[in-house]
């Protein structure tokens, strides 16, 4: 059976031309097929509406701002968004850090590394005051003969997996188990942390404005979607008005 949208088909020739944009997608045909179904679903709405513009473009957009609208955000809104996200208002904190790295060679099996970083690590908790000697001893990162030290990090700086647990750690605290990377297993300890304090509201008040009202506004769109999806008749595809280009 063919896709069809309110008894209108939708031509392989139309999916064909639509597939040019979304070669970098995960599914490119799927998304090509939905495109091409939400977007005569659109069109055939601005003409029920008398919607006007001089190309397709135009014509959505129009049909957004009229059947889509969404009120600007208030004082009281930017500020509690603000005093509930201040970590998103503050300069990356830096943090000095030193870590033991046990790195996965042929010859040293994934199992072995866990089970000598898991009893460095016993060891540590016992008497962190060996960290040090313990990193000279063990660390396969040449900053075991500086003590395992990293000196001072920003964001960005490490690979992903390590700085997510990194810059959740306070002053003086360690990882509470070994870190997995694709370098290996780090046994990871902060010990210095400087936090910036966040910009003044402000500052930032048009940011977060803008950012809410974007997202309620991206919210509004996806239910208007769904609507206009739901009361449609279409044949061959699920359509879900929330996953589509068209709304990012």
């Amino acid at each position: 059976m063919g896709i069809s949208v309110n008894g209108v088909d939708i031509t392989d020739e139309r999916i064909q031309a639509e597939l040019a944009w979304h070669q970098q997608a995960a599914n490119p045909l799927g998304e090509s097929v939905h495109e091409v179904v939400l977007r005569t679903l659109l069109l055939q709405e601005t003409e029920r509406l008398g919607v006007i513009g001089k190309t397709e473009d135009d014509r959505i957009e129009a049909l957004f701002a009229r059947e889509v609208a969404v009120p600007e955000p208030d004082m009281e809104s930017c500020l509690r968004f603000y005093t509930a996200n201040l970590e998103r208002f503050a300069p990356s904190p830096l943090v000095e850090a030193r870590h033991i790295l046990f790195q996965v060679t042929p010859n040293a099996p994934l199992a072995l590394l866990r089970e000598t970083a898991g009893a460095v690590f016993d060891e540590l908790r016992r008497d962190p005051d060996r960290f040090g000697e313990l990193a000279v001893r063990y660390s396969n990162c040449p900053s075991g003969a500086q003590g395992g030290s990293l000196g001072q990090l920003s964001r960005g700086q490490c690979v992903p997996e390590f700085e997510q647990v990194l810059f959740r750690l306070a002053e003086g605290q360690f990882a509470p188990r070994p870190v997995e990377s694709r370098f290996g297993l780090h046994i990871v300890q902060v010990t210095r942390r400087i936090d910036g304090a966040p910009w003044p509201f402000e500052l930032v008040r048009q940011r977060i404005a803008d950012h809410l009202s974007s997202s309620s506004w991206q919210r509004a769109l996806h239910q208007y979607l769904r609507l206009l999806a739901g009361r449609a008749a279409i044949e061959g595809i699920e359509l879900d008005g929330a996953a589509t280009p068209l709304v990012q």
